[in-house]
């Protein structure tokens, strides 16, 4: 089984690092610690050297309460980044919302987009249907302002894993081959902490809906509801939740940490629990 990004085919035998790098002045994880252009490229090729697999490069914040990012700002933020990256040794991805941003982005050398909105947008799996570009399909439940105000389900595995399965058969109908999506459960996107835990002792029920199932819980609020910690401090949270994530069936796990987590993925390859 592989995970084909463009000209990229990533075998999916052992777990693959997606290295976070957010563009934006108001991110929950670093507080814009690598907004400025030359600190942006630096830390994505650190993260290249500590193991990530794929690099997802966002410049719209979608913490909760998030305000939104104009096309024109966001387009400033990242197509310079993704440029300046697009054919090094790993797939580049976008995380964007827009249509007309990710047909930009493609463009510019991303073999990925990732939308945390499931790319319900008009036009959107339009706009990345053509060629080998890989979907990150994600699930949220309302919208980053306000997901977070009273999220609400009867059974939270269920339907989520419903609403994924329907934008995956969305995708294919689409012409955009299964061997090109990913599906992410949106951990901490309009839902509690007591809803980010059932799916992650269930992850492994979403594997039989197709696509490469990916995991993203690194430092987010439901670590910091557990620890107690704050997002720069919830490293070994992140790396624990991770391990949890690919013993649970995630494939792919998109953090802030890369080495970090690459150990911690070695040593459970090592011995024999991936």
């Amino acid at each position: 089984m592989f995970l084909r990004c463009g000209k990229f085919k990533l075998p999916l035998t052992r777990p693959l690092i997606m290295g976070v790098v957010n563009v934006t002045p108001d991110s929950f994880s670093d507080g814009g610690k690598y907004f400025e252009f030359n600190q942006t490229l630096a830390h994505a090729r650190a993260l290249i050297a500590e193991g990530a697999d794929i690099l997802d490069i966002g410049g719209e914040s979608t913490r909760p309460g998030a305000a939104p990012v104009g096309l024109e700002e966001e387009r400033r933020r990242v197509l310079p980044v993704i440029e300046a990256l697009a054919g090094g040794a790993v797939p580049i991805s976008v995380d964007t919302q827009k249509p007309d941003l990710m047909r930009e982005a493609v463009a510019a050398g991303a073999s990925m987009v990732n939308d945390v909105c499931g790319f319900r947008a008009p036009g959107a799996f339009e706009a990345v249907a053509a060629g080998d570009t890989a979907v990150c399909i994600m699930h949220m439940q309302g919208e980053p302002r306000t997901m977070q105000h009273h999220p609400h389900y009867t059974d939270v595995v269920e339907e989520v894993r419903g609403y994924l399965a329907e934008r995956v058969r969305v995708a294919e109908s689409a012409h955009i081959a299964r061997e090109r999506i990913l599906i992410d459960p949106g951990f901490g996107f309009g839902k509690t902490l007591e809803h980010n835990l059932a799916l992650l002792r269930q992850l492994r029920k979403f594997r039989d809906i197709g696509g490469a199932l990916l995991a993203g819980l690194s430092r987010k609020a439901l670590l910091g509801a557990i620890t107690g910690r704050e997002p720069a401090e919830r490293v070994f949270a992140s790396v624990a939740a991770a391990l949890i994530a690919v013993q649970n069936g995630a494939q792919i796990v998109r953090v802030h940490d890369v080495a970090a987590t690459r150990d911690a993925l070695a040593v459970l390859g090592a011995a024999g629990q991936n």
